[in-house]
């Protein structure tokens, strides 16, 4: 097998795309479909079903894709210990949730960048719906969950510390001023939320369940400041990172409902697949993670996170969660 047919054939299973694994291998897709192609009569298998404009992998592509990324894995071990770190080139793709990448990752990705000034970072918007088969897949190399629990026996999880949350709501709010708010005051209330994924959503969702409290016909978000906008304005309450909502706190835009139970947290995790091979970079990203993520003030400053990712630019706050 050619090492470029495998590295073709990743590309499509990644992107799930003959035309834009063409792009990413900067080829026609015509080249792309060829050398596909070219694996599939040399397997004497199908790797991939056509269905219409859409493809997805076959049994046997499943079973390859395990391989190729072994051996494409290997080939950039043997270029990166070659070639030296500084000279390393490449993308790490990373999944994070929004508050945590804006208030907390900016001095890490700095240190990365003056590190490793040839490799890009490209960050997606948190959810735990499919991260295990894109870490599975290669899609995504690391990825961090605010969340108390995972399970997935091939994945290696990592916690690095606790996040609070805050319940909050605007200062006009019914509940604003009680010297405690528990899970029966919130029966019928406007619950105004992150639509993404976020885990600590569900886990609130279930402690209300748990109580038997029904709350009125939620609002749900993609956008953090439209979300908070909305509670400034009175609508209903929501559950936050207390970073994400500190300058608006210290303004009086919104205020804290002291939760009557004990503390609101989440764990912080880092995540990734068992087998997923450590190249210098990635190696050196995860370690400055560990180093600096959770300590000291969490600064304002962070890279957007864009729907289906993007490299690393100024801080956008446009994401929930």
């Amino acid at each position: 097998m050619e090492l470029r047919d495998i590295r073709t054939f990743a590309a499509v299973a990644k992107l799930l795309s003959f035309h834009r694994a063409g792009e990413a291998l900067h080829a026609a897709q015509s080249t792309v479909s060829a050398r596909v192609a070219a694996l599939e009569g040399e397997l004497g298998l199908r790797l991939f079903e056509r269905l219409g404009r859409r493809v997805a992998l076959t049994e046997a592509g499943e079973r390859l894709l395990d391989y190729a990324r072994k051996i494409l894995d290997l080939e950039d071990e043997a270029r990166a210990w070659v070639i030296g770190a500084s000279e390393s080139r490449g993308t790490l793709s990373v999944r994070v949730p929004e508050s945590l990448c804006a208030y907390r990752m900016g001095s890490v990705i700095r240190r990365f960048r003056e590190t490793f000034p040839h490799v890009s970072l490209s960050f997606t918007a948190c959810t735990m719906e499919g991260l295990d088969k894109d870490l599975r897949r290669g899609v995504t190399d690391l990825a961090f969950l605010m969340t108390d629990t995972i399970r997935a026996g091939d994945l290696v999880v990592e916690a690095l510390g606790v996040e609070r949350l805050v319940l909050v709501a605007a200062p006009g709010h019914r509940l604003a001023g009680q010297a405690g708010v528990g899970p029966e005051d919130l029966q019928g209330e406007t619950l105004v939320l992150s639509k993404a994924d976020c885990s600590y959503r569900r886990l609130f969702e279930s402690l209300l369940s748990d109580k038997g409290v029904v709350t009125a016909a939620g609002v749900e978000f993609s956008s953090a400041a439209a979300l908070r906008g909305c509670v400034m304005g009175g609508v209903g309450v929501s559950l936050l990172p207390e970073l994400a909502v500190r300058t608006d706190l210290a303004a009086g835009r919104l205020v804290v409902l002291p939760w009557a139970e004990g503390d609101l947290e989440t764990a912080v995790l880092m995540i990734r697949h068992k087998d997923k091979w450590l190249s210098p970079p990635l190696t050196a990203f995860m370690d400055m993670v560990r180093a600096g993520l959770m300590d000291g003030a969490a600064t304002e400053a962070g890279p957007e996170i864009r729907e289906g990712g993007g490299e690393n630019v100024p801080a956008g706050k446009d994401r929930c969660c």
